[in-house]
């Protein structure tokens, strides 16, 4: 199997081209190629497939082999791909995700993609639709129990769900006994990625993600946009451009209120190509 390896600020993924290329059981390839000391090393497996309805289409599977709905860095290192490899040669491409077509505008230096900038669309509030067992109509700093401690949570819905709290101590956390916690918790029926956050100003913040199905990751798109919506609804941040530190780099998040859609803008990074054997 013919791949590429690219990341989004650290947040790594196998993109195979499925233009040329057919991958028969994508969860166990997923599994297969993540692995850092039998396989490649990712934090999961995106095929970037034909469409009807856009540019391409973007499957994205997780380490552990489960299928996701959305993923903001796979969503830029996609545009970037069929980009640079003339499959859609323009500006603003589209992209059809689980989570709907997200159109990506990408800025090219010597004819290649360097900074992509991904309409993410509208946040999902309503917590049931998150979804996030709660008895509030929205999860906004929401009391939730978790392993004997009360967090006061956020949830939101950037195509994935994500719970979001603030600590002061994101560096020290001990994420990886938190965080799966966090996401097996039954007030998330479809489990959940958890973000640490800590307000350094009213324009930046730095987070930690502990992903469903991948653990601690070193970036996370849509939990970027996630956490840039909850700081403004928990008044913690002002509105317009939030810069979101994650321990792989920044990505630059706007909620346009007025349009009800958020903005990333972030770098998309090509590793290597090679071939593997299935």
């Amino acid at each position: 199997m013919k791949f590429t390896k690219m990341h989004g600020i650290g947040n790594d993924y196998v993109y195979v081209n499925c233009f040329e290329e057919e991958v028969e059981n994508p969860s166990e390839t997923a599994k297969f190629v993540s692995d850092r000391h039998f396989g490649i090393g990712s934090d999961g497996l995106i095929l970037i497939k034909p469409s009807q309805i856009a540019d391409c289409e973007m499957d994205m599977y997780n380490a552990d082999g489960s299928q996701g709905a959305m993923c903001g860095n796979g969503v830029r290192c996609v545009a970037k791909f069929v980009y640079d490899s003339g499959i859609a040669r323009k500006d603003r491409i589209s992209v059809a995700t689980k989570s709907g077509i997200k159109y990506v505008d990408v800025f090219a230096k010597d004819g290649k993609a360097e900074y992509v900038r991904v309409n993410m669309g509208a946040p999902i509030l309503r917590a049931k639709d998150v979804p996030m067992v709660c008895s509030e109509e929205e999860a906004v700093s929401c009391p939730l129990r978790v392993d004997g401690t009360i967090w006061k949570v956020t949830a939101v819905s950037m195509g994935n769900p994500h719970a979001v709290v603030y600590i002061d101590d994101v560096d020290g956390l001990e994420i990886e006994k938190i965080g799966p916690k966090f996401e097996n918790h039954p007030a998330f029926p479809d489990r959940v990625n958890t973000e640490f956050v800590r307000v350094i100003d009213r324009h930046t913040v730095q987070m930690r993600v502990w992903e469903r199905g991948s653990g601690e990751t070193l970036a996370c798109g849509t939990g970027a946009c996630a956490v840039a919506v909850s700081s403004i609804l928990n008044d913690l941040v002002d509105e317009g451009e939030v810069t979101v530190k994650l321990l792989g780099g920044d990505l630059r998040i706007e909620w346009n209120r007025e349009e009800n859609t958020v903005y990333m803008t972030g770098p998309a990074t090509t590793v290597f190509e090679g071939e593997i054997i299935l």
